[in-house]
This record gives C-alpha cells, structure tokens and sequence, in this order.
C-alpha cells in the first residue's frame, strides 16, 4: 500500500525591505528624496539579509542559548558568559551599519531618528532580541551627551557609536532589584567613597539585561542619602577591568526565562566596583529618564517590527497551506483574520514612527511646543498600545499555522514568547498607564495636543470612507477627556480607569495617524491598502472608556 506522507511547506521569507509596502510608502511620504535615495540601499541590504541569511542562522541557532562559565578548571572565578553565534555576528553587523551611530552622525538632521528606526524595524526580528542592548546603548548615548559630564561623554560615547566593530560598545541600564521591580526608589545598591576619593558601588542587581556589555549605567544610593529615588544617585561604570576580568561583579545565574532567552540576562552582586557620578549625587531617577525614553521608543519599534514578520510569514504560509480543497489565502475567514491583523500592524507602525518623529525633531531643536507636550505622554502611550498590539498579534500568528505553529522546531513559538517581555520589560502596561496620567500634568496640554493632533489628521481626510473612520477617532478622545474630567477628584476611579484611558488614546491616535498615510496614499500612489487599513482598525476596539463599577471590581479582585 503507497502512503503519502504528510509534509507543510515551510513559510519563507524575501527581502524584509523590497517587501514591505508599509514601510517604503511611509518613507516616501516623509523623507526629501535626496535623503530617501542615500538611505535606501542600507536598507535594502538589511532587508535582504533579515530575509535571508540572518534567518536562516536564527533558524539553526534555536537551541544555542547563553553560557555563563564561572570557574576556570583551575578554580578561579571568571563568570564569563558566551552568547549564541547570531549575537556574536548581529553585533558586528549593528556596527558596520550603525544602528545605533545613525542617530548621532547628524546627516539627516530631524531625519535621522526616521532612518535609524527603520534600520532597527529591519535588524529587529531576525537577529534574536539583539536590539535589547543596542537600546541601552543608544539610552546611554542620550543620557550622556544630555548630562553634559565631558569626561565621560569623551571616554564613552566614541565608543557606544562607532562603526567599527573592533570599537563598539554597547551598554547596559542596571536598575531592576528584588526590593523593587517598577519602584526603583527602594533600589539597595549602596555607593562609598574610599580613601583615594573612588566610588564603589555594593548590592545585588535582580535583573540585568544584557549583562556582556562594556559599560553600563546605573543607580546606586550614596551612603548618607535619604530613602526614594531623590536618594538615588546614577553611575557609570565599566565592567571589566585592565585586565579584561570583571571589575568586582560576581554574575550569580543567567534568569531562565520564558522568552528574550537569547538575551544573556543575569543577576548580578556588585562587591566594591568602581564607578563615576554621571550628574551628581542624588535625582538619579529622574537623571536616567532620557534612557528610559528611548528604550521605551525601542520596545515600541521591535512590537511594530515582530507584527510585520509575524504577518509575513503567515501570509507565506496561507499562500502555500492547502487545507479542504484549497489554499488558505483563499479560505473566506482565514482572509478576514489576516486583515483584522494586518490592520492591527499597520496602526502599530505608524504611531511609532509618529513618536520617532517627534524625537527627531527634539533632537534636532525643532520642536514646537505643543510638539514637545505630546512627545512626554507619547513616550509612554506608544509603547503600552503597541506591546498589547503585538502579544495579541504573535498568538493570532502561530494559531494562523495551527499545529506548526506550536511545534518549537519551526521558529514560529519564539514569535510569541519573546513578544511577551514588550508589555513589561520598561514598565508594564498598568505602569506605564499611570504614568501617562501624570505626563499630562494640571495643565492638560499634552492631552490637548494629542486631541488636536487627531483632530489634524482626520482634516486631511477627503475620503468618504476615511472620514467615517476619523469620527471613530475624534469621538474616542472626545469621551476620553469627558472620562478624564469627570472623575479628577477622585483619585480611585482615575487609577482604576487609567489603562482603559491610555489605551483608548493610543489607539486613537494611532487610527489617527493612519488616516493620514491612507489619504496620502490615495492621492500620490493610487494604493488603497492604507485605507483599507485605517477602515478595518477603526471597526475594532478603539475607544476602551466604560463606566465600572468600583465595588464590583473590589469583589472580584479578592475573590477567596
């Protein structure tokens, strides 16, 4: 008897640049031409290797997760990690395409944010969470140069932008400890001043992503200063010392973790490490905030990015996947699901990119005002929306795949486990939630901006079919501000409804700025894929604002 085996066609990836119509529109419409033609081929050279070489090695690399070593056989202490083949060539690569130095090479002006950002969107998915240190170091560049500490800025900063890759560093941000978590304030990590007048830092970093790189910033209490994060102070160190040995750290474990496990991230002890006061000795919370704002950009662009690859290999797949009699690119409801997702990708991307705009413009000092107000809460409600977007996306993803997509040796489970750190590595949702709240200040100017922001974007609307979207938008913030002013007394309702808020403004800033890119879209390219987007985006749940009841919620949340 002749059994035919089962066999899948494996979905496959091309040029991750020449492939995307989102991205390459999106730069049309933004960039001048002079600067769209030198950037595009880096881009497409990216794009050619995330499609094809990097993918392939991410693909034969699975199973090589970091190595901590802590003893020689000699029984010294040498706590070195080794990190899988793909990081060790994605960071040769971030280098020579300068991922990071992009942004500081002030070629482009307010462009070079958009550019670097579409560097990271391409190197992001296939290059195993590479993009966790490069975002600390790109932090660390900002948290430097705005410091204005020339000592450092002139040892580190050559160094964190290079080209060369024999010259990169990259950096590491050790906040997280096991007092605290998001409450950094509680940080333990002591600071003392020896006899020759050096600060050593002693305790015990909980979570340090990233732990190979060269240098890091962090946040230690010097002896004497009061409790909270005003007590805090930041400091830069290095990890190794003359010798290449680590500079008085003991790496206790690498953390075994559900996804981001190619990242080498350890717990650290810190026992008398030398270190540099980066601005001061206290307010080092609030002196570390520009790292945190780019390294929450960073989360933002790599959900945008793990949608996009996630939908290609999905849309890969349905083309080849032939199930009942025909593909499933041509099965009614398996079209219908692909789209919702591709609508939820493509809102992601362009409020990203909205942020990185704004970035560009701060940094190049041409910023307006209004601008500046919307950048603050943008900051955070970038990434809460997109990292919910992409968690929902990922496991909609592997479910397109059926059983494939739960099998470890496709690739396709890592899509959602390492999806899952978005939504809390750099505050979790909820955090970050709060924290929009208090960006929007007494005045409520960033609220305002982001309303007439929206308000911005549905004008440019002369689509029939666009403006009906835009009124899903502007009713949104409407009722948002309504929500926000009706309950300012009471500090309850306003926590309890904070996520629900943030969301709603996300998302409606994000269809937003989608209407905007649909219109344009129409006008000079004839593509009506963008507004088919902003239709199917503006049919989900955009406005999130509902009136709960407090009891009830006291009721369910201690259900004994």
């Amino acid at each position: 008897m002749n059994l035919q085996p089962f066999n899948q066609a494996p979905p496959t990836l091309g040029n991750q640049y020449n492939n995307d119509r989102v991205l390459r529109s999106y730069l049309r419409r933004v960039l001048p031409p002079e600067v769209l033609a030198e950037v595009e081929r880096p881009l497409h050279t990216v794009g050619h290797l995330a499609g094809g070489e990097l993918y392939r090695m991410q693909l034969a690399d699975r199973l090589n997760d970091p190595v901590l070593t802590q003893w020689d056989p000699w029984g010294n202490r040498i706590d070195q990690i080794e990190v899988s083949p793909l990081w060790q060539k994605a960071e040769r690569l971030a280098a020579e395409f300068g991922v990071v130095a992009a942004a500081y090479e002030g070629k482009y002006g307010r462009f070079d944010r958009i550019y670097q950002f579409a560097l990271v969107y391409l190197f992001h998915p296939s290059t195993d969470v590479y993009t966790c240190p490069l975002a600390m170091t790109d932090g660390a560049t900002r948290t430097l140069l705005v410091s204005g500490n020339q000592e450092l800025i002139n040892r580190a900063v050559p160094h964190l932008t290079s080209r060369d890759p024999a010259e990169f560093w990259t950096s590491g941000q050790w906040m997280t400890e096991s007092t605290g978590g998001s409450d950094v304030g509680l940080s333990e990590t002591i600071a003392r001043l020896n006899e020759q007048e050096e600060w050593l830092l002693y305790g015990r970093k909980w979570f340090t992503s990233a732990a190979t790189s060269q240098m890091t910033l962090t946040l230690a209490r010097p002896e004497g200063n009061p409790p909270g994060g005003r007590g805090l102070a930041l400091f830069y160190l290095e990890t190794k010392d003359e010798y290449g040995k680590p500079q008085n750290i003991e790496v206790l474990r690498l953390k075994d973790k559900l996804g981001t496990r190619k990242v080498p991230t350890a717990e650290l002890m810190l026992t008398g490490t030398t270190a540099l006061p980066v601005m001061g000795l206290n307010n080092g919370v609030r002196n570390i905030v520009p790292m945190l704002h780019l390294t929450r950009t960073w989360n933002s662009v790599s959900a945008a990015s793990f949608m996009r690859r996630g939908m290609a290999l999905a849309r890969s797949y349905a083309q080849k996947r032939v199930a009942f009699g025909a593909p499933l690119a041509k099965k009614p409801l398996h079209v219908d699901t692909l789209a919702w997702m591709q609508a939820e990708t493509e809102a992601a991307f362009h409020l990203t990119f909205f942020l990185v705009e704004l970035i560009g413009k701060d940094e190049a000092e041409v910023i307006s005002e209004e601008e500046a107000h919307l950048l603050r809460l943008l900051t955070s409600l970038a990434k809460l929306t997109t990292a919910k977007q992409a968690v929902v996306v990922a496991s909609e993803v592997l479910e397109a795949f059926g059983g494939a997509g739960y099998v470890e040796d496709t690739g396709l489970p890592v899509l959602l486990r390492d999806s899952q750190v978005l939504p809390i590595w750099e505050g979790t949702t909820n955090v970050l939630s709060l924290d929009a709240l208090r960006a929007l200040g007494r005045s409520g100017e960033p609220l305002q901006a982001l309303a007439k922001e929206v308000n911005r974007c549905v004008q440019l609307a002369t689509d029939d079919r666009l403006q009906t979207a835009g009124t899903v938008a502007q009713t949104a913030v409407t009722e948002a501000i309504h929500w926000l002013q009706n309950n300012m007394a009471d500090q309850t309702a306003l926590e309890v409804g904070a996520r629900r808020f943030a969301l709603t403004l996300g998302r409606s800033l994000a269809l937003a700025r989608l209407i905007e890119q649909a219109q344009w879209s129409l006008d000079v390219e004839g593509d009506e894929h963008p507004r088919a987007a902003a239709c199917r985006f503006a049919q989900t749940a955009v406005n999130q604002i509902q009136a709960i009841d407090l009891a009830d919620v006291a009721l369910l949340a201690d259900d004994l």
